[in-house]
């Protein structure tokens, strides 16, 4: 039984220590990747869709931990899709999850999706590997960072032949999956520094050298915003912003009505959010909702670092800290060592996941506005593509 895999990896807590890839360890070879992705992501941002482009991808997680119960298993959110792995004995309920939500994604939010379930050993049969690390954020939560390039060639997998290959997943059943938990509930996160800065950076080759290239990007980075990353996250109590009723709430009903009528949990969504308001503006307790601990939590338990072969940051940075970032990783890709993209925009935006707030069991996923991830992901593949052009 490999079901335990995930949840009995020892964790570490000091997020420079991701690139200590020694210490990654193999997916077992029964599991499987499943992977989410908004099909035309790009055009739905460019029309202004991009907070309902996050909702979908962080529902296709929450689908799945709701569908599989209390077992521990690595995921990661990437703005416009989510990537999760899933051992045998919970596999059909994630997949059956995904398939629901790909039959009911455009109705519910007005986005189509596609996903694909790969399995691991048929992505070491291609010659990449899927390995995994468990960062703390606080007891209880924590983030999955990845290497050995299996998740990249998944996502290759899933886009094949525009989507129709053999590892797709079809539409199935007519009922949106689970999506308790799933919110968006807090302002947009405004920058203390006057600048969201979203980016992408992925080292050139896989040897020692382009390990310690990546080391040495994140710990300039770390210099160039004041010697340490933790402060420049979006979520701070300068950012962090309750307005009643949210701006999202008809989001949120969308996504727990499926084919019903959002507005028969719109009454019970106001009732919760004011109390929620309530909580935040005089500190009080209702429920499980402490307005005098929520905050202090929520920002230990963002996702604005991670690593999936390719280091991902939203950073709250001055204008001037930005241009000396971008310097240090247009350096580097001249040199050879990273490809990188990044977004510049005056917000970041928080899509929230919220399981059990008396043990502290929330998870926050972090974007740039306009589509951060997204659009960085646009320069990082123009980059790339030219490595390539220039190697061949």
């Amino acid at each position: 039984m490999t079901d335990t895999f995930y949840a009995t990896l020892e964790p570490f807590d000091n997020f420079a220590d991701f690139s200590d890839l020694s210490s990654y360890q193999p997916i077992p070879d029964d599991w499987q990747v499943l992977l989410t992705d908004v099909v035309n992501s790009r055009k739905a941002i460019e029309a202004g869709q991009y907070k309902d482009v996050n909702m979908v991808g962080a529902a296709s997680i929450t689908a799945v931990l709701n569908a599989i119960g209390d077992l521990p298993i690595p995921f990661i959110f990437g703005g416009d899709g989510g990537t999760l792995l899933v051992p045998p004995s919970v596999a059909d309920a994630a997949i059956d999850a995904i398939c629901a939500l790909l039959a009911t994604s455009e109705i519910a939010f007005g986005l189509p999706l596609r996903g694909a379930a790969i399995p691991i050993s048929e992505i070491r049969a291609r010659g990449r590997d899927v390995l995994v690390r468990k960062f703390q954020l606080s007891p209880g939560n924590h983030l999955a960072m990845f290497t050995g390039g299996g998740l990249d060639l998944a996502e290759q997998m899933m886009k094949e032949n525009a989507g129709k290959n053999s590892f797709a997943l079809d539409p199935a059943n007519e009922q949106l999956p689970d999506l308790t938990g799933l919110s968006c509930r807090w302002e947009p996160l405004t920058p203390k520094g006057g600048m969201m800065l979203t980016l992408m950076v992925q080292p050139v080759g896989n040897d020692g050298a382009s390990r310690s290239a990546l080391s040495h990007i994140l710990e300039s980075i770390s210099q160039q915003i004041g010697g340490h990353i933790a402060p420049a996250a979006p979520a701070n109590d300068a950012s962090l912003s309750f307005r009643w009723p949210p701006r999202n709430l008809m989001l949120e009903a969308r996504s727990l009505a499926g084919r019903g009528s959002p507005l028969r949990k719109l009454p019970w969504l106001i009732f919760e959010t004011f109390a929620q308001g309530l909580c935040e503006w005089f500190k009080i307790t209702i429920g499980p909702y402490s307005g005098r601990v929520a905050r202090d939590r929520l920002q230990q338990n963002t996702d604005f670092r991670k690593f999936d072969d390719t280091l991902r940051m939203v950073l709250d940075v001055t204008p001037d800290q930005a241009d000396a970032i971008e310097a240090t990783l247009e350096d580097n890709y001249r040199q050879g060592t990273a490809i990188y993209g990044l977004h510049r925009s005056d917000r970041a935006l928080m899509t929230c996941l919220v399981f059990d707030l008396r043990q502290n069991q929330h998870l926050h996923f972090i974007d740039g506005a306009d589509g951060g991830f997204t659009k960085a992901s646009m320069g990082f593949k123009d980059r790339r593509r030219a490595l390539v052009q220039l190697a061949s």
